[in-house]
């Protein structure tokens, strides 16, 4: 059994349910195994500069921090979101997460977080690969290593599987959420839900499992 985690490092309702999988893996840990997979939400054409998403997003951030108490912080909200020259993409950060799971697969939901916080919090651009090296010094690992793995042509291979995975799974929004046992995929969660709900969920697919 395997909790199985589909997420973007750009869908701000996963930065929202940040603090539910944080919780819910810090109690589960010890007895399931936790993966986490990239999703691809802005890749191809819809790759462009923030600031084309900008009034969107200006507003609904604050629906993200009411339903969920998560803050997104001054530096993303008055300085990159206003800026509005970084690039938007999903590429970089599911790079950056497919080359630490190699390393630390078991801080992966740990890693996805501190994705999430680097760019809706600390206002780090998308596409900076310097970030996330210096991210990944946080979890004991070298920077300049990790930056040169993520050009590998590997780790671009390893996001179109996730890629594909998240398709062949039918997800259609972020965050969602499956049980997987025995190569079948139960879904637990799809959207935003609190820690209540998600562990309901999970011991109801459980029980029925027996």
């Amino acid at each position: 059994m395997k909790i199985i985690y589909v997420y973007d490092a750009l869908c701000g309702w996963c930065y929202g349910f940040s603090s539910t999988i944080y919780d819910f893996h810090e109690k589960y840990k010890n007895e399931i195994a936790f993966e986490v997979i990239s999703g691809g939400m802005i890749t191809g054409d819809r790759i462009g500069p923030i600031g084309e998403v900008a009034g969107y997003i200006s507003w609904a951030y604050k629906n993200v921090e009411d339903a969920t108490n998560v803050k997104f912080g001054n530096d993303f909200l008055n300085i990159t979101l206003k800026n509005g020259k970084a690039v938007f993409t999903s590429i970089p950060s599911a790079i950056a997460l497919s080359i630490f799971i190699k390393h630390q697969s078991t801080n992966c939901i740990y890693f996805a977080n501190r994705l999430q916080k680097a760019i809706y919090y600390d206002g780090s651009e998308p596409n900076d690969y310097n970030h996330y090296g210096k991210i990944a010094e946080e979890f004991g690992l070298k920077g300049v290593e990790f930056i040169e793995e993520m050009h590998n042509e590997a780790a671009i291979q390893s996001i179109k599987a996730d890629f594909k995975l998240s398709k062949d799974l039918g997800v259609s929004g972020f965050p969602t959420v499956f049980l997987e046992t025995n190569g079948v995929y139960h879904k637990m969660a799809e959207g935003y839900v609190n820690l209540n709900t998600l562990e309901n969920n999970y011991l109801k697919i459980k029980n029925q499992l027996k």
